[in-house]
């Protein structure tokens, strides 16, 4: 059954589907890396958890660790198992910058999860600044073309990136768009609590603190405290 992502979902990440247990407590679905994982698909097999998955298999070009080849077939074979409840798909597969070739897989794959009620988010991620909110607004709205969640995850250099992200997430919120926005690194850690306060669907932290999946990650606790305090307080 698809993860609706129609109020603040927090993902609990990890390579290592036994360590669903420990996320229980506060989070709601589990992002499972298949690209950071050994067997990924014999994982899912065994896989008896209470939490639905989101599963990502995160390309080498956009930070993860899985090549090309088997990527997309990884992933169909995933969204047939009936724990998982949505799958990531990077922006750049979906709308023609890795080729021809790529994008008709990645539309496949992204129209046959939609039918087989699995949620789709589009991710772009920037690893070393944050566009301009301009940019950061065409980008999610790119996004929010190809499936039901547009993420972007950047990096902020100053709190001015901060504020154009917040601001960008606002903006796409008040269009009705679903969106994920967080900022990587120190500058930008706050927005991973702060950014469901202007609509942020999606938030990531490593059940493990020590495998932290992107820079400036709150634990698990600390991430549901925040925004178990921001959101409510409004």
């Amino acid at each position: 059954m698809a993860i609706p992502f129609d109020s603040f979902t927090l993902a609990a990440s990890t390579a290592t589907l036994a360590e669903e247990p420990a996320a229980r407590a506060n989070a709601d679905c589990v992002e499972f890396r298949m690209d950071l994982a050994a067997d990924p698909l014999d994982a899912l097999e065994a896989y008896g958890g209470e939490l639905p998955l989101l599963v990502t298999n995160r390309a080498e070009w956009e930070g993860g660790k899985a090549g090309d080849d088997g990527r997309f077939e990884t992933l169909d074979l995933a969204i047939e198992h009936d724990a998982v409840g949505a799958v990531d798909l990077e922006l750049a597969s979906l709308d023609g910058e890795r080729g021809s070739e790529e994008t008709e897989r990645a539309r496949r794959l992204a129209e046959r999860a939609s039918e087989m009620n699995v949620s789709v988010v589009v991710s772009a991620h920037d690893f070393e600044r944050t566009p301009t909110k301009s940019d950061l607004v065409a980008t999610l709205r790119r996004a929010s073309e190809y499936g039901d969640v547009a993420k972007f995850a950047v990096t902020a250099l100053d709190r001015g990136d901060a504020l154009s992200l917040l601001s960008a997430t606002y903006e796409l919120t008040e269009e009705g768009h679903s969106v994920a926005t967080m900022a990587m690194g120190e500058a930008g850690s706050h927005t991973r609590a702060v950014a469901p306060v202007y609509g942020s669907k999606i938030g990531y932290a490593p059940i493990d603190p020590t495998k932290a999946t992107a820079p400036g990650q709150y634990d698990l606790e600390t991430l549901r405290r925040l925004v178990t305090e921001l959101v409510t307080s409004r």
